[in-house]
């Protein structure tokens, strides 16, 4: 037969209920939790916090004075919001944080920065061997070392520390990537907000460029296939083909790291994020001068740029480079013709073929006759007598005025103090004995 509980009872059921979820509730709490609490007590020492913890929790003056309070800016019965700072300390207290529950929402912001992955530009506030400190609201972020930008490669622990002591109260720019509240770690990197700066950066120029328009760049890097050139911090690439009308074995012959280049915008690419530059696309073809400047059958002097196995390339005026083929170096059979040629050799070759259109022009040595050939040999004496004849004379120029500056030097020793002359008499005696 069924009997209705006694009011009593029911109410002692639903305050053991209460006591049960509250104790469930209490028993989540952890370390680096932000809760909210009844301030019970106020002394010297701090407050006396209610979060609903089996135990009543204190608040250091130390922590409060961090924030540049003291505990007489606080009530008996106001609410505060504290971190859990230990649950249970040597003595068995538990210790809260205003402080760090004022810095709740500096962490949220930091996780909303690292999410939407966006760049926070702070103040460096300190640092150690191992990175830079910086500012972040009421937090203070880590850069490690390695995510700091410029900082030279090999350097030596003191010169580091160094170097990383020259950045402090200088502001930066970061990017946020780890926030964990429970271990009080914020992480930045420079490196990565520089290369997301670079990027955006990319973007921007991407949609402001066109093709066919030049623009003005500073060289910032050099590799075997082209040279990198920064449009305004963002970088184009020249391809090696695209350096100049000749062929170029490294960009390091026709560009240095720093150089001030006007180039022509070859190709965008939006997709990949890529720029092309060309550097010869804003010089006049030479091999649209070809046909007024050449003729099949004129002798002409070039330079060997290039031996292969197939032949020697020439380098010509204007900047033009042909082939004098292997079958047109000798007309002994029996002979390896390449191996009387070097680089940087001077020839006189005939022009035996045109073909501008496709930029190619063929050189024989074969066709040049016996007598053409003594005579521009005869001629290149004639040059390089001549320069040594010039050289000479600059040598006997630099030397008679040498002894006509040493001849004034000693005249205008007559007007020297009678105790230099005294002093330069005694010691040339000193020498002489």
């Amino acid at each position: 037969m069924y009997t209705e509980p006694a009011v009593n009872e029911l109410t002692e059921d639903l305050d053991f209920a209460a006591l049960l979820e509250e104790s469930l509730a209490a028993s989540h709490l952890e370390r680096g939790d932000i809760v909210n609490g009844t301030v019970l007590s106020i002394d010297s020492q701090g407050l006396i916090v209610d979060i609903g913890w089996k135990q009543d929790g204190i608040v250091a003056r130390g922590d409060i004075e961090r924030m540049g309070k003291t505990t007489a800016d606080y009530q008996v019965n106001a609410e505060i919001a504290v971190a859990v700072v230990n649950l249970s300390d040597h003595e068995g207290n538990l210790i809260l944080s205003a402080a760090q529950a004022r810095q709740n929402e500096d962490w949220l912001r930091a996780e909303e920065f690292m999410n939407s992955e966006t760049l926070w530009t702070g103040e460096i506030a300190d640092s150690n061997k191992g990175g830079v400190i910086v500012s972040f609201g009421h937090l203070r972020g880590f850069v490690p070392a390695s995510h700091v930008l410029d900082l030279p490669r090999g350097m030596k622990e003191d010169e580091r520390i160094a170097f990383l002591q020259t950045l402090v109260s200088k502001e930066i720019t970061v990017k946020v990537i780890e926030v964990n509240r429970k271990r009080r770690r914020l992480v930045f990197s420079q490196l990565e907000a520089e290369q997301e700066n670079r990027a955006a950066r990319k973007e921007a120029l991407l949609r402001e460029l066109e093709v066919g328009a030049s623009r003005q760049g500073v060289v910032s890097g050099l590799c075997d296939f082209g040279a990198f050139v920064d449009l305004g911090g963002a970088d184009g690439l020249i391809h090696i083909s695209e350096l100049a009308w000749r062929r170029v074995r490294h960009p390091s012959q026709v560009l240095a790291v720093g150089d001030e280049v006007e180039v022509y915008i070859l190709n965008l690419d939006a997709q990949g994020k890529r720029i092309g530059l060309s550097l010869k696309r804003l010089q006049p073809n030479p091999w649209s001068l070809v046909d007024d400047m050449y003729h099949i059958g004129q002798l002409v002097e070039g330079v060997i740029s290039r031996l292969e196995s197939f032949g020697a390339f020439i380098s010509l005026e204007p900047g033009i480079e042909a082939l004098l083929h292997v079958s047109q170096m000798s007309s002994n059979a029996d002979e390896n013709p390449l191996r009387h040629l070097y680089e940087g050799q001077k020839l006189l070759m005939r022009i035996i073929s045109i073909e501008a259109d496709r930029q190619r022009l063929g050189l024989s040595l074969t066709e040049v006759t016996a007598a053409e050939k003594a005579q521009w040999d005869e001629r290149q004496m004639e040059l390089v007598t001549a320069a040594s004849e010039a050289a000479q004379r600059e040598a006997e120029r630099d030397e008679l005025a040498a002894q006509t500056d040493e001849a004034e030097l000693l005249e205008a020793g007559g007007d020297m103090p009678q105790a230099e002359i005294e002093l330069e008499a005694g010691s040339l005696a000193q020498d002489q004995s």
